[in-house]
Order: C-alpha cells, then structure tokens, then sequence
C-alpha cells in the first residue's frame, strides 16, 4: 500500500499560491457555515515521526477563525489520563458542535508502537482497534465529522530530517531515542502502518495518505481533502434540515416484548428493623474496607442508580457512603443536559465524569436516560436511542476493559407504593421540594416507561455491566441489597485480579 505512494510529488512556488489561496478563502467560508449549522468537526494528523505534523497543522488553521479551533496534542500520558480509560483522554477533548478540533497525533499512537514491536497479542491489538472504530462510529453517528490523514515519507527522508533536528541546538531536543528505534526498523513499523490503515479504513472515518516529502503539496492535498469533506457534509445537513421540515412523524413501533421482567419481580420482600440495623452495620464497615482496598490496587468502580421517581435512590446512595470516606467517592447527580453538554455527544459528560483508578463514582441516574426519559418524551429521534443500545454497551465494555467494577440498580417500585409516597411527600413540609409536578405527569405514562426499561434491561444487561434489580418497595430490604450486591462485585473483581 505505502510502497505504491508516490513521494516525489510537489508543487512549485506558483503553482502552490494558486491553489492555496482560493482553497483557504473556501475553508473560512466552510468553517463559517458548519458552524452556522452546528456541525462538529475534528481532524486527526497521525504519521511518521518528522514527517512535518506540526508544520501542517499550522499551514492548514491559517485560514481558520481561531476562535473555532482547538489544537490537541494526542496520547497525553500525564496523571489524569493514566488513571482512567484510554479513550478518557479522547472523549474529553472531542469538538463541540460547530467547532473543530486538531489531534497532533491520535489514538492511534500507541497501537503502531506495539504492533511494530510485537509487543501485544493479536486478541489484544484487535481490542485495540475495536475500541477505536467504536470511537470514530459513535462520532460520527451523532453527525461529527471524522477526518484522517497520514503523513508518509520515506526511511531516508526521515533519518535526513532528524539529523537536521538534531544539529539545531533549537530544535535537537525533539528528536527522542524512539523516533530513531523508528528509523531504524522502518519495514517493521510501516507494515505496522499498513495493517492499521487498512482496519480502521471505513466510510464515516477514511484515511487519507499525504505525500509529505513536499510541504506545499501536502499542504495543499491537506486543505483540498477538508474543503471537499466539509462541502460533503454541509450539503448533506442542508438536505436533512429541509427533508426534516416535510417529514411525517414516524409510526408508533410495535412493542418488542411479549413479557415484562419488571412483572416478575417479588416486591414483597422486606426485612425487619433488627436484621436491617445488624446487615446495614456490618456491611456498610466492610464497604470502607473495600473502599481502601480499592484505592491501594488503583481499582475503578462505577455505581449506577436508575428506576422509578420516589423509589429510594437518595437513601441508598445516603446509606453506601454513610460510613465511606468521603475522599474516595464522588456523588454525580444527573439532570436534563447544560447548554454546554448538549453540544456534546450524549456520552461527553459521562466519560468527563469517569473515575479515575482507585476512586468511586456513584451517578443518580445515568446514561441510560437516552433510552429511557428521551426515549418516552421524544427528546431524540427513534434512530438516535436504538443506536444507544450499542453505543453504551461498547462504553461501559471499555471501562470494564480498563478494570473498573459496573455496578447498576434498577429500584423498582410498584404504581400503588410511588402513589403512597408522593402523597407523603406532599404532606410534610420538609420533603415538598422532593416531588413536583413533572414527577405526576410521569405517572401517566408509567406503561411507556416500563416498556422502555425492560428493552434497556435486554439489550444492555451484559456479562461486564450487568443490571440488578432491587424490589424497593421496602426501603430497608433495597438499601441493604444495594450495599450488599456493591460489595460482592468488588470483591469479584479482586479475587479475578488475584487479590
């Protein structure tokens, strides 16, 4: 593939002015109108060391308003991003709609090195490649455009331009030992190039090869490419705003299920106060226990609180940390999505919110609010929370990766119990500001909802993150199953680590 590429193109001083000026002029007029239409761009310069990144990346925001760019540096190794998932450092960094972002170096930085030194097993580096193809699909889905562009020159080029780095006392210091082991084993790390290029090829996410022997011709394959992907997809979104005006609603779907888990569930169970004083004290003790265990192995854990309005979350989140350390754990309340979050991918705020290793991140309510309240209310399209589904599972299947523990709850109440207990809270004063009337609304549609959860539960209990049900309509009984169930899932995941 790379053998083929012809590095001897180039483009004379005039022939490089005549092309550049009017494909700048056209990439402001672009960056303008994708803004207008909050279009989410992010571009991506991977390539051989000295193959001149930097230098290209300049040449191409020249003609950008900088105001509407970011610039980041992949692979960042500093603590925040060693301490959490791979992609953490990625999703944090990805565009907001309407801007563009620029990753000097990707993802796929440590994936070459390894492959080229055989460092990794063929299932791991297979993950490896899962996991990025999942990134750049769920990008794109969401409508951001993905451009890739690879940056080839030849074994001799290279090794000329970092000679010439290094007798530059200015610039001799970014030249390191591995970009000359690079050199050294070129054959070895562009048949590394070769397989990536050709895995993660794909029609939402294409690579792009620059010849980069010459910088005007790169620069200007460069620009030509984003004009032509940005002219693409500003066409495409226009066509998709006016066929949304004429649009019909999309029939109602037939349900999917014949039987609900949720009628299954014995909510019947109850403990008395004596057995709930006894179990509570002695696991929520243990639960501190793990807590710093967990912090000691670096051992991630994710605690995820879904189910009915007035069904008990607050006081099972109350009763987990009672006795926790407080400087170990974190609480996240999730609301209707900021101004700031919905110019982001669904799942920004929750990979921003990922724990790092050794911590706990305990979230009311979740993700799972694309399937389940946008899902009912209509916030987003039939097309945007089927694709959830797989979208979420491939999330919490990398954190799971990474090592962390998933646990997540579902507190089920039934109809009669949540009635009982909104008329409670409207009769003491002190818990008024609990209900309100969104919360009645709700009510109505509770077949709806429990449609939505039972497909939630088919489609995303899995071995990784799988769900559990807790039968909430005795508070003491959910709250014990809650801590109980949070502590053998820890415990699981240290004895599979072999501690």
């Amino acid at each position: 593939m790379l053998e083929k590429v012809d590095l001897k193109k180039s483009l004379s001083k005039e022939e490089y002015k005549a092309m550049i000026g009017p494909l700048q002029e056209r990439l402001g007029e672009l960056q303008r109108w994708a803004k207008q239409r909050d279009i989410p761009v992010l571009i991506v310069f991977a390539g051989w060391e000295a193959a001149g990144k930097g230098t290209l990346i300049n040449d191409l925001i020249q003609a950008l308003d900088p105001r509407g760019f970011d610039v980041h540096t992949g692979g960042d190794e500093k603590e925040e991003a060693a301490h959490r998932p791979y992609f953490w450092r990625f999703w944090i960094r990805t565009p907001r709609k309407g801007r563009i972002t620029i990753f000097d170096r990707s993802w796929y930085a440590p994936v070459l090195s390894r492959l080229a030194k055989q460092e990794e097993k063929e299932v791991h580096l297979h993950e490896l490649f899962k996991d990025a193809l999942s990134f750049e699909q769920q990008l794109a889905d969401a409508g951001t455009l993905v451009i890739k562009f690879f940056l080839h020159i030849s074994k001799r080029e290279q090794k000329e331009r970092m000679e010439k780095l290094e007798k530059n006392p200015a610039t001799a210091w970014r030249v390191k030992t591995d970009d000359w082991k690079q050199n050294l084993h070129y054959e070895k790390y562009q048949t590394a190039v070769e397989e990536m290029l050709r895995q993660t090829d794909t029609e939402h996410a294409p690579w792009t090869i620059v010849e980069a022997h010459d910088r005007r011709f790169a620069a200007a394959k460069i620009a030509g490419n984003v004009v032509q992907r940005l002219e693409r997809v500003v066409r495409a979104k226009a066509e998709e705003m006016k066929a949304a005006e004429t649009k019909r609603s999309e029939p109602a779907l037939a349900k999917v299920f014949t039987s609900s888990v949720l009628s299954d569930v014995d909510l019947t169970r109850d403990l008395s106060e004596a057995e709930y004083q006894e179990r509570l004290k002695k696991s929520q003790k243990r639960l501190r226990e793990l807590e710093y265990i967990c912090y000691s192995e670096r051992l991630p854990v994710v605690i995820a609180f879904e189910g009915w309005d007035a069904a008990g979350k607050g006081g099972c989140i109350r009763r987990l940390t009672e006795n926790m350390d407080p400087r170990g754990y974190s609480v996240i309340p999730v609301a209707a999505p900021t101004e700031e979050e919905r110019a982001q991918h669904y799942l920004w705020r929750f990979w921003r919110q990922m724990p790092k290793a050794g911590h706990i991140a305990i979230f009311d309510r979740t993700w799972y609010g694309r399937v389940l309240v946008e899902r009912v209310e209509g916030f987003c399209q039939p097309a945007d929370w089927r694709r959830a589904y797989r979208e979420i599972n491939e999330m919490e299947e990398q954190w799971s990766e990474y090592g962390a523990v998933l646990a997540k709850f579902w507190l089920h109440i039934d109809q009669a119990e949540q009635k009982q207990r909104f008329e409670a809270r409207m009769a003491a004063p002190e818990k008024q500001w609990k209900i309100t009337e969104e919360d009645w609304r709700n009510r109505e549609k509770w077949t709806e909802y429990e449609e939505a959860v039972n497909e939630m539960f088919f489609r995303t209990s899995t071995i990784h993150a799988p769900w559990t049900i807790v039968e909430a309509n005795s508070k003491l009984h959910a709250r014990i199953k809650v801590i109980e169930t949070v502590i053998t899932a820890i415990e699981k995941k240290l004895q599979n680590n072999g501690k």
